[in-house]
């Protein structure tokens, strides 16, 4: 895609070469997180969103595979600070530590360097693929993992179904259609469309992760716990953005040196759990963090501060759960097997 002038291919192809092209996709070559990159998440916003993340998955420990050996698997683990902060956490709970196996799923050879430096003096494991699994539970973390997946867009136009491609002409791109089945997309899917949708925005790549991860959480046992950019609307809408220095773009400008993201759908979300066998929690990050005692862990931290310090402690908790920055816009989902939900964090 990019040594070629002139091309056309569907959007999630395009998608995964932008961000994942061995030598110049965007995460491949860049180290996008913090001020001097594209954006900053959560656990590089406060310490304390990890900390919560941590409680809640000691506290799933606890109640279904106390005193058993568990993997905690990170998926895109980012610059590695919210494993950090998990593993530094569980060194308060010896039982709990010594019975972990902590471990990272990464693609890109760039971020493991970063992640390798940050997680000095932690035991922990990277991995390539997530074949061959020891047979134990598993709790698989993901933040900002989903909305980094290739996306299909499908739209209805006179009637008639539509798939969105990218177009490359002279070295400049373009959004163009082909006509796409929608019998076909519904057989992959394995339900039928309504007929009151009339755009259709669809990551299989995260189905198919999401299949695989519980296939093994069937046979070893765990859940899936994911933080992300999502919404509850039935419709969908076309959430497909970019952003370079902290701003939104076009997905079709700096390609290969902006991120390209999409927010998750939860209500199609739950359709694709149902029909493997898996059960979905959701809450906003605000309601969440709040359950789990984000405020009370930042009085607790900010007590003998000086008020600078205070203030820098609740400024950024304030920045994880304020309704207008990012305690609606993210959510917190638990995927999860029949009779193995913990109700902490959600409704």
């Amino acid at each position: 895609m990019f040594d070629k002038n002139n091309f056309e291919a569907p959007l999630d192809i395009f998608i995964s070469n932008a961000l994942y092209h061995p030598k110049k996709g965007y995460y491949m070559k860049n180290i996008p997180f913090g001020k001097s990159g594209d954006y900053i998440t959560a656990p590089n916003i406060s310490k304390i969103f990890s900390e919560m993340i941590f409680l809640w998955i000691i506290s799933y420990w606890e109640k279904f595979f106390k005193n058993k050996k568990i993997n905690i698997i990170e998926l895109g683990a980012g610059n590695g600070e919210m494993m950090h902060q998990i593993i530094t956490s569980s060194k308060n709970f010896g039982n709990f530590h010594n019975n972990c196996h902590f471990k990272i799923y990464e693609k890109s050879e760039k971020l493991i360097k970063v992640q390798k430096k940050r997680l000095i003096g932690h035991k922990i494991k990277w991995l390539k693929n997530l074949e061959n699994l020891e047979n134990k539970p598993t709790i698989f973390l993901g933040n900002e993992f989903l909305d980094a997946l290739p996306i299909k867009q499908f739209f209805k136009y006179n009637n008639k179904w539509f798939e969105k491609f990218v177009k490359k002409e002279g070295g400049i791109y373009s959004f163009s259609k082909k006509n796409c089945d929608i019998k076909r997309i519904e057989k992959k899917l394995n339900f039928k469309i309504s007929k009151n949708q009339k755009f259709l925005e669809i990551s299989f790549d995260a189905i198919n992760i999401i299949k695989k991860l519980n296939n093994i959480i069937t046979s070893k046992g765990g859940c899936l716990l994911f933080i992300d950019y999502a919404y509850s609307k039935n419709q969908m809408i076309d959430t497909l953005q970019a952003i370079k220095n902290h701003k939104k773009i076009s997905p079709l400008e700096d390609v290969g040196s902006a991120d390209i993201s999409y927010l998750i759908n939860i209500p199609f979300l739950k359709k694709i759990s149902k029909i493997i066998n898996l059960k979905l929690d959701h809450n906003t990050q605000r309601e969440f963090l709040l359950k789990m005692g984000i405020l009370k862990r930042a009085e607790i931290l900010s007590a003998n501060k000086s008020f600078l310090e205070k203030a820098n402690i609740f400024y950024r908790v304030e920045r994880l759960i304020n309704k207008k920055q990012m305690g609606e816009l993210f959510k917190v989902m638990c995927f999860y097997k029949k009779n193995k939900r913990l109700k902490l964090g959600f409704k």
